[in-house]
């Protein structure tokens, strides 16, 4: 995957875009991110921020040892599949998007 093909993927999954980055928030403070994908020239980096408010890399992998999920899911090579919480956040992510959406909000 390519930046471009990563960006579009988180987008439609929930992501946001936060800083220049596409980013997940906690539930109870949606405008603050909690997760983000920063993406260089050549690599892409996955970060969780610390209560104490640092950015911590959780992974990082070069653009070419990504490759997209054929079923739609997070792409393999940067982890995303296997991180602790990740996949609910994502949906909850996801699913406040949705309910905006609905009701007008957002």
């Amino acid at each position: 995957m390519d930046k471009d093909a990563l960006t579009a993927w988180a987008l439609a999954n929930g992501w946001q875009m936060i800083g220049g980055n596409p980013s997940l928030t906690k539930p109870s403070a949606p405008k603050e991110a909690i997760v983000r994908l920063v993406m260089k020239a050549t690599v892409v980096a996955l970060e969780v921020k610390k209560p104490a408010g640092k950015w911590e890399k959780m992974a990082s992998a070069a653009y070419g040892k990504i490759e997209a999920d054929p079923e739609g899911g997070p792409p393999h090579g940067l982890g995303l599949d296997t991180i602790t919480g990740f996949t609910m956040l994502m949906r909850e992510n996801k699913d406040r998007q949705v309910f905006a959406r609905m009701t007008g909000k957002g």
